[in-house]
């Protein structure tokens, strides 16, 4: 017998522009045209946004490819799949469908694409949101019968506790930047706040953060503001610890101390839940790890358990096999041992070169030793925050000028340079679909190799009609990333790509960048933190080292295995293959295999 469905009709209410469309959704809906039901209504005088009643739509699809913004997602489900229903934003809205499962003692991780219900399913079991069951209309449930929901999960028994106020919740949540607004006062006027262990100032030191302790929360960095809050999550007398994102902003060393500080935490009696893009820090912090997939904005699934290797190779292979789901068309690949060589030395031809270099700025110096670029090879560059990367990108860029040494060009060189930062102040108004036809008219024609495999990738036909001014953070990302590679150039020059992007974009833009040097014979320059993302990327390595704030030091590019070995020396953690997949995987301080690589001065074994 064919299985049966249960259809989902979900709008996008954001990219929804009932002002700007002549209702094609309703015009072309059978149901509507019969006279007989509706399936689709709106206020058309007062140009409201429609309704779609899943109970009368037939699922034909015509009102997803009438509508002229992609707002309409009707999706087809498993009908068993309702009955794990737990949350659904208002009708049309969002709906996911059942729940990680807290560990006493352990961490639980959460991977998905951006928009599949990481951060809604964290908020439900942090007690911020109540699950309304996917019921949005009449009454909603109360929390005994929330509780029945989950009887003979382990579910059960926390949300009572969560109920009887047995359980306290300690939240990081995704966005840093929003703090400065809420809060007020120094590091340590807001550290002794949030103590409740008295340990807050030793933790702070142990991320740095006692360099900062008199400085206004307003005048923090993203990476301080970041370690800020989770020393705070950390003081707290919690027995459920919440990261949403505890990477971001920060640099790898930042990120494994950070992960120990995490993980030194996890004992009986507490429950910690972490979502993390950064899939090298999840693998590293998590003893299990959840799948969410779906449709982002429309629904979220979250798979049964995994252990954290079992989880992150099925998600890079692309097919859950319990569920019988596939992820993407095709696996995500990494190069094993010395496979996917560098580009030969010779012959190749040179782009960009420079002498030694001192660059001063506000009290900070920068050296640089004698270096190239050449065509069809992708340099990573990476070190700890506040040591020169985006300085000396900005050179390279000719955006800085030198104090000693010069950059030279070998012949007319074009370059496209992506910035760490972009402020929303200072963009003009105009609208997304007209910034990338400017940059390259490609990159907005539907069918074009630029647009399926860059714009739609990262989401960006939804955003056509929005103005620039009006993008978050994270959206603005996805748009200076696609205007720098939809650049016809010979140099690539891309800081902190991976800022804010989730792990499937992250590997779009990997991909990407290697098929854009490959097919213009150009170079890239890619600054970046996500161990996984340079490993995946770079021909070579650029090291900068020094202090951070006061000096730093360009190392000469190296081949990617002696550069990333020397760069986790550095770093004194360890890193080998995955035997399945050739992805890196950090090794547990003073495990075995981390004790026997470091005595061979091993760190990155291939």
């Amino acid at each position: 017998m064919p299985e049966s469905k249960v259809r989902l009709a979900v709008i996008d209410y954001e990219t929804c522009k009932p002002r700007k469309c002549n209702y094609e959704c309703i015009s072309v809906c059978p149901i509507n045209k019969s006279g007989t039901a509706v399936a689709i209504e709106a206020n058309v005088q007062a140009r409201s946004k429609p309704v779609i009643y899943e109970d009368t739509c037939i699922g034909c699809g015509l009102c997803v490819k009438a509508c002229p913004f992609d707002a309409i997602f009707i999706i087809n489900l498993p009908s068993e799949l309702e009955e794990d229903a737990v949350h659904r934003y208002g009708v049309n809205g969002f709906k996911l469908y059942r729940l990680p499962v807290p560990k006493d003692g352990m961490i639980v991780g959460l991977l998905g694409k951006n928009g599949t219900g990481k951060t809604t399913a964290i908020r439900i079991l942090a007690g911020e949101i109540k699950p309304n069951l996917g019921r949005v209309e009449g009454e909603p449930p109360d929390w005994d019968e929330i509780i029945r929901r989950f009887r003979g999960s382990e579910l059960q028994p926390y949300f009572k506790k969560l109920v009887d106020g047995k359980l306290r919740v300690a939240h990081k949540p995704q966005y840093v930047e929003v703090v400065p607004r809420r809060v007020k006062g120094s590091v340590r006027e807001l550290l002794k706040r949030a103590d409740e262990t008295g340990e807050a100032f030793e933790l702070a030191a142990e991320v740095g953060l006692d360099k900062v302790l008199d400085r206004d929360v307003r005048h923090l960095s993203g990476g301080e503001l970041q370690k800020l809050l989770i020393v705070a999550v950390l003081s707290k007398d919690a027995n459920v610890l919440v990261f949403d994102e505890p990477s971001s902003y920060l640099d790898v060393r930042e990120r494994i101390r950070v992960s120990r500080l995490i993980a030194r935490k996890a004992k009986p009696g507490r429950y910690i839940i972490v979502v993390e893009h950064d899939l090298a820090v999840l693998d590293y912090l998590s003893d299990i790890i959840h799948i969410l997939y779906g449709e982002p904005g429309a629904y979220g699934v979250v798979s049964k358990p995994y252990s954290s290797k079992e989880a992150i190779n099925i998600y890079l292979q692309g097919y859950l096999p319990a569920e019988n789901i596939r992820l993407r068309k095709e696996p995500i690949k990494f190069r094993k041992g010395e496979e996917g060589a560098q580009a030969a030395e010779a012959g190749i031809r040179k782009l960009v070169g420079w002498t030694r270099l001192e660059v001063k700025l506000n009290g900070f110096t920068l050296e640089a030793e004698e270096g190239e670029i050449r065509a069809g090879e992708i340099i990573g560059v990476a070190g700890p925050n506040g040591i020169g990367k985006t300085t000396f990108v900005k050179v390279l860029a000719g955006a800085l000028k030198p104090k000693s040494g010069t950059v030279y060009p070998y012949g007319e060189v074009r370059i496209s340079y992506k910035p760490q930062y972009i402020s929303p102040e200072s963009l003009p108004p105009v609208t997304v679909y007209e910034a990338l036809r400017k940059v390259n008219p490609e990159s907005v024609a539907p069918g074009s190799w630029l647009y399926l495999e860059l714009v739609k990738k990262l989401g960006l036909d939804k955003l056509m009609d929005r103005r620039m001014d009006t993008l978050s953070g994270g959206e603005l990302q996805k748009v200076a990333i696609a205007a720098a590679l939809s650049k016809e150039a010979d140099l690539y020059l891309l800081d902190e790509p991976s800022a804010y992007l989730d792990v499937e974009e992250r590997v779009n833009v990997a991909r990407v960048i290697r098929r854009l040097t490959e097919v213009r014979k150009a170079s890239a320059l890619v600054v970046e933190h996500d161990l996984m993302l340079l490993d995946y990327v770079s021909d070579k390595v650029m090291l900068v080292l020094g202090e951070p704030g006061v000096r730093g030091h360009v190392l000469t590019p190296q081949p990617s295995k002696r550069g990333m070995n020397r760069l986790l020396e550095e770093l004194g953690i360890t890193v080998r293959k995955d035997e399945e997949t050739g992805r890196p995987r950090i090794n547990k301080e003073g495990s075995y295999l981390d004790r026997m690589q470091k005595a061979r001065r091993q760190y990155y074994a291939v």
